[in-house]
């Protein structure tokens, strides 16, 4: 293989790839990536076997061919380079010689014929979307699913198709996060599951793109396409739970406040919480009280007076501070309401004049 490349796209090619090669001790060739030069493109590929990704990149293909090389050590070495604009790659042997006006490397190659197929999904059934918009869907709910859950399902990124709606859903079974995402063309699925992980990778692989991505799915894997780009990703086959039944149809207390305020009066508590991070919801309507109390036997204790409009019962619930908190980065109003239904019944949290999230929380144990 021998081709010469312009250094800013091979390092946004790597920089997208280095994010999926995988770190197996047992398959050495998942840390690498895979060069493969023809057509005047070079498309690099990377795998840790539950996600793949290959980008292409427009090259000058002198002698095609294909290689494997460690995907951490050529990247590092691509974004390291300064001012190089024009890139020699060429393959002696079983190494890779990378040559620039000012630099000129080695790097010892892996087998080839070890890596991994990556899925080849079809474009049939597709749907287009804007990658920021599937990106901030996943964004809104992601910090709800469970991390390294017994239950794959609650380690997963429920993405459902409803009228002209995609509804992305998270829970770990504390706390749950939906946000639906207005969409043009309805696709072909109506749920899927998507590993916790592999959103992860997916948001940061997308997370500046203004363009579309289309979206294939076939059975037990989906398929996202933009610019290039094409990405793969295992999706968990089972049943999502059927979070609509503990939404509350009513509720006996709201309060609506501003968000910033909330936020403020909530670092604040923080710094007195137990190591529970537990705090006290305390709401007296008719007093037009609302207060935060936080108490720990070893600093002390901090009672923070929020100014909110309040209707209905008084209430003192119990709540985990992040579990509380988490929520507020997908609230784009400046004002929050917060609806109670009773003593140990979950908290739904929105955005005023916003129907498209809702989080909701389940209360501690009343101490």
């Amino acid at each position: 293989m021998k081709i010469e490349a312009i250094k800013g796209q091979l390092e946004e090619a790597f920089n997208k790839a280095d994010k999926i090669a995988g770190k197996n001790q047992n398959l050495p060739v998942l840390s690498g990536f895979y060069l493969d030069a023809r057509d005047n493109l070079l498309i690099v590929k990377a795998t840790n076997l539950d996600l793949g990704i290959s980008v292409s990149i427009p090259v000058k293909v002198i002698e095609p061919g294909i290689v494997v090389v460690p995907a951490h050590i050529i990247s590092s070495f691509v974004s390291s380079l300064v001012s190089d604009r024009n890139i020699t790659l060429q393959t002696k042997n079983q190494v890779l010689d990378i040559k620039t006006k000012t630099t000129k490397t080695s790097i010892n190659t892996l087998p080839s014929e070890e890596f991994p197929i990556i899925p080849e999904i079809g474009n049939d059934g597709a749907f287009s979307m804007p990658a920021r918009d599937f990106v901030f869907g996943i964004r809104s709910v992601i910090y709800a699913a469970a991390v390294g859950s017994i239950k794959p399902e609650l380690s997963s990124i429920s993405i459902t198709h409803e009228g002209e709606f995609l509804v992305f859903a998270a829970t770990d079974s504390f706390r749950l996060a939906e946000k639906k995402i207005k969409i043009k063309k309805a696709p072909h699925f109506k749920q899927i599951l998507v590993p916790q992980k592999n959103a992860l990778e997916i948001v940061k692989i997308f997370d500046r793109g203004d363009e579309e991505v289309s979206i294939s799915i076939e059975e037990h894997q989906m398929a996202l396409r933009s610019n290039g780009v094409y990405i793969t990703s295992r999706i968990i086959d089972g049943n999502f739970p059927d979070y609509r039944q503990i939404i509350p149809k009513e509720s006996k207390t709201t309060a609506v406040t501003l968000k910033q305020d909330l936020i403020a009066s909530l670092k604040t508590s923080l710094i007195f919480s137990d190591s529970m991070n537990q705090l006290i919801l305390r709401l007296v309507p008719k007093e037009k009280k609302f207060e935060i109390e936080s108490k720990n036997s070893t600093v002390g204790e901090s009672i923070q007076s929020l100014e909110a409009v309040l209707e209905g019962e008084d209430i003192s619930i119990n709540v985990n501070h992040r579990y509380f908190t988490d929520c507020f980065q997908s609230v784009m109003t400046d004002s929050l309401s917060l609806s109670f239904s009773g003593q140990a019944k979950p908290i739904v949290i929105r955005g005023v004049g916003d129907q498209s999230f809702l989080y909701l929380v389940m209360p501690m144990n009343q101490a």
